[in-house]
């Protein structure tokens, strides 16, 4: 008995000895798979990109690749701000929310309560603040883009929601069915002005970016950033070319996709939710929370939260293998993309941001289910 005691004692011995040389290697071979990937994704001389994995405080993979400037030839950092896109919307979202709980509005509050001008006072009465936040309004996008296109290059919040509010009609009985729409957060990045006395973007910076510690973020109001920045590119004839402000339409409209901000200052934002540093944490956990209206009859259940979008596997509209629960949110606005997740039960989270028109999840997602940290 004695020696087969030791005998078990020193196979444990070498078996614990073992395992931190088999996390190191299946760690360094992550490293070397998504590397490899991203080589081939990003030329040294093309737009590129930054990606962040990290697993609770762990960093697994932090990286980046091709230039920011096509022009300069300034490298693509992970201090490189980039334009976000509709990730803008989770910090308007929780501008709304954080009013709230400061006891400034009410989600349940109507429309026509922050803008009495509507043309159809009924339907401004109608549509309440959770349902803008949750894409279930169903006021029509009344903007002509695409023939107003010279006008919306420079058209800013008021000018992009300005339309909305001459609709005589719904799509749909608010908070019956899902539609994106952009422009309804131009109306709720107006009403945190109305509410908190100040403009959407420095409310944000002082109770958001400060707080997080984000000192790389912005918020443009018409402008754009103009250090340490990224250009948005697509490819154009074989070409990369610059799309980005004073190129795509509805780019200087802030609320929808106005915030700028690097790969460290998102990692900061990620931390700062986590840890509920910039509101209450009852606050964190309803942003992440679905739930489901009663008149509810849209084709798919409920997946969007008023802030984020939340369902199982990788994608909302496309089944994948994984089962893990996701919060996400994604952007895509001229030449850049970007991607915020969050898996709780994995401590993963992901972020990355591209500025070559590439969307890079789907990568980042097969090697993580491959090597087991998903699944």
């Amino acid at each position: 008995m004695h020696l087969r005691f030791k005998l078990i004692s020193g196979l444990l011995f070498i078996f614990s000895i073992q395992m931190p040389c088999f996390a190191q290697s299946r760690e360094e071979l992550l490293k070397s798979k998504l590397d490899s990937a991203f080589s081939e994704l990003f030329k040294a001389d093309e737009p590129g990109g930054a990606i962040l994995i990290q697993q609770g405080n762990k960093v697994l993979y932090e990286n980046s690749f091709g230039l920011a400037d096509l022009k300069t030839k300034e490298k693509f950092t992970t201090k490189t701000v980039a334009n976000l896109g509709s990730i803008t919307k989770t910090f308007v979202s929780y501008g709304i929310l954080m009013l709230q709980d400061r006891h400034k509005l009410s989600t349940d509050d109507n429309l026509l309560k922050f803008f009495p001008d509507f043309k159809n006072k009924d339907i401004a009465s109608k549509i309440k603040l959770r349902h803008v936040l949750t894409h279930s309004s169903g006021l029509p996008d009344l903007r002509h883009v695409e023939k107003d296109s010279i006008f919306y290059l420079t058209a800013k919040d008021e000018e992009n929601f300005r339309p909305l509010k001459s609709a005589d009609s719904l799509e749909f009985e608010p908070g019956t069915k899902f539609k994106y729409s952009n422009p309804a957060y131009n109306g709720l990045a107006l009403v945190i002005e109305k509410t908190s006395g100040m403009k959407w973007q420095r409310f944000i910076g002082e109770n958001i970016f400060k707080s997080a510690g984000m000192k790389s973020s912005r918020i443009t109001d018409g402008s754009y950033p103009e250090k340490n920045v990224a250009h948005g590119y697509i490819l154009k004839d074989k070409v990369y070319t610059e799309y980005d402000y004073g190129e795509y339409p509805t780019f200087t409209a802030a609320g929808n996709g106005g915030v700028w901000s690097s790969i460290e200052d998102l990692k900061k934002y990620i931390t700062a939710i986590n840890q509920c540093k910039f509101t209450n944490c009852s606050v964190i956990e309803a942003s992440k929370t679905l739930y489901k209206p009663e008149q509810w009859n849209g084709k798919k259940p409920v997946y969007h939260t008023g802030t984020w979008f939340v369902h199982k596997g990788f994608y909302a509209d496309t089944p994948t293998e994984e089962n893990v629960k996701v919060i996400e949110h994604s952007g895509d606005q001229g030449g850049f993309k970007s991607h915020l997740i969050m898996i709780p039960e994995k401590n993963i989270s992901i972020v990355w941001l591209t500025n070559n028109n590439k969307f890079i999840t789907g990568h980042i997602r097969r090697l993580l289910l491959k090597m087991n940290y998903i699944n």
